[in-house]
């Protein structure tokens, strides 16, 4: 009895060597036999599941922005339960950082697509863009659960804020790429910008925030002038 082949792992197999000799060679200069040679089967094979390149290149990317999401769920595991808005945000952050060879990789070759898509007719005509998009609105939607519990600074504008602290990640990756700076001095620079959106003491900010009755209670009654640290 012939073996079953699961489709699904075999177009996964197939994106893996993709990425692989993007973050090598770049995404420009990647064939589908150069990618049939990295994942050990032959070209005919590669055309079955992807009869062209840029049909492969797109199932790259969305292969590429599954693992991003597989990486950033692993970071929020690691924060422990319940890590708050911060801790989620830095580890979106963080994971698109260059500091390790599959982020190494992820970056590479996520801002090749993001060139190619430029130049190249058929990948300016998907929507490239959603990913960012995506990522955009959970730091908003982050931000903005921080506000509500008065984690952050009066007056922080989250759609600004997360529109900033995405360049700013983007621009550190590259920075770190061409060895201008270390991934620790990069990982300083998001504290900062973090430090100056939260607030300085975010356990008692949230406290508060939630309405804790007895908290709430004790402030109202010492007055304006009492209580303060």
């Amino acid at each position: 009895m012939p073996k079953r082949v699961d489709h699904a792992e075999r177009r996964s197999q197939i994106a893996e060597a993709l990425l692989r000799v993007a973050a090598r060679r770049g995404l420009h200069a990647v064939g589908m036999r150069d990618v049939a040679a990295e994942a050990g089967i032959s070209l005919r094979l590669v055309q079955y599941y992807f009869q062209t390149k840029e049909k492969l290149l797109l199932y790259g990317l969305q292969h590429l922005a599954e693992r991003f999401g597989r990486r950033v769920t692993a970071r929020l595991r690691a924060a422990g339960h319940d890590p708050g808005p911060r801790a989620m945000i830095e580890a979106m952050l963080m994971a698109a950082l260059p500091t390790d060879e599959e982020s190494r990789t992820f970056h590479l070759v996520y801002t090749s697509y993001a060139v190619l898509s430029v130049t190249d007719e058929a990948l300016a005509a998907q929507p490239f863009i959603k990913n960012p998009d995506a990522a955009e609105s959970a730091l908003v939607e982050l931000l903005r659960q921080a506000e509500e519990s008065r984690l952050i600074q009066p007056g922080v504008d989250a759609r600004l804020e997360a529109v900033g602290l995405l360049a700013v990640s983007a621009g550190l990756g590259t920075s770190i790429l061409v060895g201008q700076r270390s991934p620790e001095s990069a990982a300083a620079v998001l504290d900062h910008h973090l430090d100056r959106i939260f607030r300085d003491n975010p356990a008692d900010a949230q406290g508060h925030g939630r309405g804790s009755g007895e908290e709430h209670s004790r402030r109202r009654d010492q007055g304006p002038n009492q209580g303060r640290d």
